[in-house]
């Protein structure tokens, strides 16, 4: 603290409380991620050409798609695997030491809705949502696991797909390959700086995200409602429950109030890892919510 005027505290910003603080604590907070937030010059000087490659073709979309091999097998998430991948990700979480729970039921936990939506049902949600298929959608993200042939779909949907590996020359590249921290910043700028932005999973960079994005002006962010898609995913799929245009509209009206919007901080004194997370809605930062009057 003497010599660098500053403490450093790693993987605490998920256990620090999310109410119940001084509102200058609060706003300090904001002002530590949004205003004294600085990326190195590198990073920057490359967001910036991102950027610009992006904004020359019009408005984009960013697309925190968490579909990556570590991503599906310590959450035991394998809808769509075949049985060789299924294996791989088992062997992947029981491989590794340091992952706590092995056992894990895929098919309930993805009902539960806490499972990263697939490439495949990312597809469905956005066209319900009348996303324009010829929208850019750059995907921030690392390397999707099944590759092309999950993407498809996807692709299909939507193919105006882009990476930075896609954008970018390789000498661009070169000096944040290696560096998977510096990647993601690349990610989350680019994320912030969009005209929409979907997460399919609620990840600490997609809260944050999500949170600057409020603090920016409430800049659109579709919160995915994970539980509720999968369940009309499934009916839609099913063929003879629920028809597109029913699954479209169910899928809009559910989701009027989730694409970054003024909102109220849900609060759970009793189960404060129930709460909503103070950096998705620095709620104390931002300009105090008007009720509507004519609202009983």
């Amino acid at each position: 603290m003497l010599e660098h005027q500053v403490l450093h505290f790693t993987k605490t910003d998920y256990r620090l409380a999310n109410n119940g603080i001084p509102e200058e604590l609060q706003k300090l907070r904001c002002r530590a991620n949004y205003e004294a937030l600085r990326f190195t010059t590198s990073i920057e000087e490359i967001r910036k050409k991102i950027v610009r490659i992006l904004r020359q073709n019009g408005p984009y979309l960013a697309l925190r798609l968490r579909y990556e091999m570590d991503m599906l097998a310590f959450t035991s998430c394998n809808e769509g695997c075949n049985e060789t991948e299924v294996d791989q990700l088992t062997k992947l979480r029981y491989d590794t030491p340091w992952w706590g729970r092995k056992a894990i039921n895929s098919i309930k936990k993805r009902k539960d809705g806490r499972c990263p939506l697939t490439p495949e049902e990312t597809a469905l949600a956005l066209r319900a949502l009348d996303i324009d298929p010829s929208i850019q959608i750059y995907i921030a993200a690392g390397n999707i696991y099944g590759g092309e042939r999950r993407m498809a779909p996807l692709r299909a949907a939507f193919p105006n797909l882009i990476r930075k590996e896609t954008l970018l020359t390789t000498s661009d590249l070169k000096p944040f390959l290696k560096h998977s921290n510096m990647m993601a910043a690349l990610d989350y700028i680019v994320s912030l700086q969009s005209d929409i932005f979907v997460p399919t999973y609620g990840g600490n960079m997609a809260r944050v995200v999500e949170g600057h994005r409020r603090y920016l002006g409430f800049k659109m962010t579709i919160n995915l409602d994970r539980w509720l898609l999968v369940y009309l995913i499934d009916h839609y799929r099913n063929g003879s429950l629920i028809s597109w245009d029913e699954f479209s509209q169910e899928v809009k009206t559910s989701h009027a109030d989730r694409m970054g919007s003024p909102t109220r901080r849900t609060e759970v004194p009793a189960r404060p890892m129930q709460e909503d997370y103070f950096y998705s809605n620095p709620q104390e930062c931002l300009p105090a919510i008007v009720k509507n009057p004519e609202r009983t």
